[in-house]
């Protein structure tokens, strides 16, 4: 049985890389797409779907603002995935909460994972407190979003087996490549203990450092030059030794032109 399903979020190529990612997975049916809050709220009133893949972050009416206002109305709530490409805190609490999310950029596999979630939980029994449940969860986001005291220490980086302390304030990027992270600065370049780049980012102040790429963090005061890329991409010119070229992923083109008034 194919999952009825929308597809809110404001960035249509968002929208038009996950429904080709739905369609190549098999069982999920999209019945509509949505660009803000408050088309969500209508399309989900109106088509009762089994899922909702809803972006935390749009203007106006933002993700969390949906779930309130369906929980206002009293309309049923199907099951919600989470799209964001920021805030490791809400994250996080998606994952306590049992509450499925995806991490921007895409990831096929991942969507594959969050699709069978989706049906064993439409075929188990269906949860009496799942209202209850979710309205913890809003609280607890809205907890972790309050504005957090910027992570002004050092890293460590092992760079030629020595265990340095440095500044994240000089870090100009970090890499990973088969599990291994990188850390590049000026004068430095060595390795993270961290195992991911969300682990990395924990330590790093939010205001300053940008998921650029699934596989790239960037400082934004370290960002040298923006060169326009093919299909109207863009690859970010870094002041590191190396002038290093990092991609920008077409699901934070948005961002970029946010940050830099492009």
């Amino acid at each position: 049985m194919s999952l009825r399903a929308l597809i809110i979020d404001d960035e249509p190529l968002a929208r038009q890389e996950l429904q080709y990612l739905l369609e190549r997975a098999g069982g999920v049916d999209v019945l509509a797409q949505g660009t803000n809050g408050i088309e969500a709220v209508e399309l989900i009133r109106a088509h009762k779907p089994d899922l909702v893949f809803l972006d935390v972050q749009m203007p106006g009416l933002d993700g969390f603002g949906v779930l309130k206002k369906l929980l206002d109305r009293k309309v049923p709530l199907p099951q919600v995935v989470f799209a964001t490409a920021f805030n490791q805190y809400a994250v996080r609490a998606f994952e306590v909460n049992a509450v499925d999310y995806l991490l921007k950029p895409f990831d096929r596999k991942r969507v594959m994972q969050t699709i069978e979630k989706a049906q064993a939980r439409l075929v188990g029994p269906v949860e009496s407190a799942s209202e209850a449940k979710l309205d913890a969860l809003l609280r607890l986001v809205e907890e972790q979003a309050q504005p957090q005291k910027a992570n002004s220490g050092k890293v460590i980086v092992r760079a030629q087996s020595r265990l340095l302390l440095v500044d994240q304030r000089e870090i100009c990027f970090a890499s990973i490549e088969e599990g291994t992270i990188s850390v590049v600065t000026r004068t430095v370049e060595g390795h993270s203990n961290c195992r991911t780049l969300e682990e990395l980012m924990d330590q790093l102040d939010p205001e300053t450092f940008w998921r650029a790429h699934r596989s790239y963090v960037v400082n934004i005061q370290h960002i040298r030059e923006v060169v326009p890329w093919f299909k109207s991409s863009y690859q970010l010119r870094m002041d590191d030794a190396q002038k290093t070229e990092i991609p920008v992923s077409r699901a934070q083109t948005k961002r970029l032109r946010e940050l830099f008034n492009l």
